[in-house]
This record gives C-alpha cells, structure tokens and sequence, in this order.
C-alpha cells in the first residue's frame, strides 16, 4: 500500500468512519464494538474509489440491515443479546452481493468482502447481512 492508499484510507477513517460508527449504533440501539482491519480494503491504485465503494459496500447495508432488524422491540432485544461486536475486513476475496461473504459466529459479525466489486448492489448485500443475522438471532 502505498502513501496515497494510506492517505485516503486514514481520511476515511478519521473523516467518515465516525459518522458510520454512530449511525450502526443507533440503528443497533447499542454501543457496538466494531473493527476494521483498513491495510485489506487499501487496494492499491484505488484510493479514488474508498470514499464511495468502502461505504456502499460495508457500511450503508450493515446499517439498513441493522435498521430492519431492530424495527420491534423483539429484534432490538435479540440483537443487543446476540451481536457482541462487528469486524470488517477483506480477505475471502468475495465479491458477489448475493454470495457476500459474512458469517455471525460467537456474536461476532464478520463481513468479508473486496471493496470495489459490484459496489451499487447495496439492496442484495443488506438482504445477506439482514437475513443472516436473522438466522442466528
């Protein structure tokens, strides 16, 4: 990874994260420990691409899916007591949204997907992260 690549990912950090961070807490109702490994999404050549693909392709969908859970009382209660924390990261090397490679496992929720692949098909992705999560609730 190079400087550019470790620029825009640290602004994306610093700059967006935060705002992310504090919108999956209130669609979750809780404080959820989240983790992002950045050196795996800082794909090389692609720094111009973090600010809209790293947020459709992660963010906007773990929100909505989070959203929809949490739209009753039973889910907000099953979610506070399933979901321990979150970690983001690209390293299956999966790019299909409707394949997208998440797993809950011990209450915590990984997405594992490249960052920059069919990056507008935010419905299909939220409809994996909401239905997986709905499985294991």
């Amino acid at each position: 990874m190079g400087l550019a690549e470790r620029r825009a990912a640290k602004e994306f950090e610093t700059k967006r994260f935060p705002q992310f961070k504090k919108e999956i807490d209130e669609a979750a109702g809780f404080d959820v420990p989240v983790t992002v490994a950045w050196e795996t999404l800082a794909l090389d050549g692609e720094s111009h691409l973090y600010d809209e693909c790293w947020s459709k392709v992660y963010f906007v969908p773990l929100i909505a899916a989070l959203k929809a859970i949490t739209i009753d009382d039973m889910g907000k209660e099953a979610l506070k007591a399933g979901l321990k924390k979150i970690e983001i990261q690209n390293r299956a090397d999966t790019s299909n949204a409707s394949r997208f490679a998440a797993s809950f496992e011990g209450g915590t929720l990984l997405l594992d997907n490249k960052p920059h692949t069919n990056v507008d098909d935010v419905k299909d992705r939220t409809q994996s992260i909401q239905s997986l999560l709905e499985s294991k609730l």
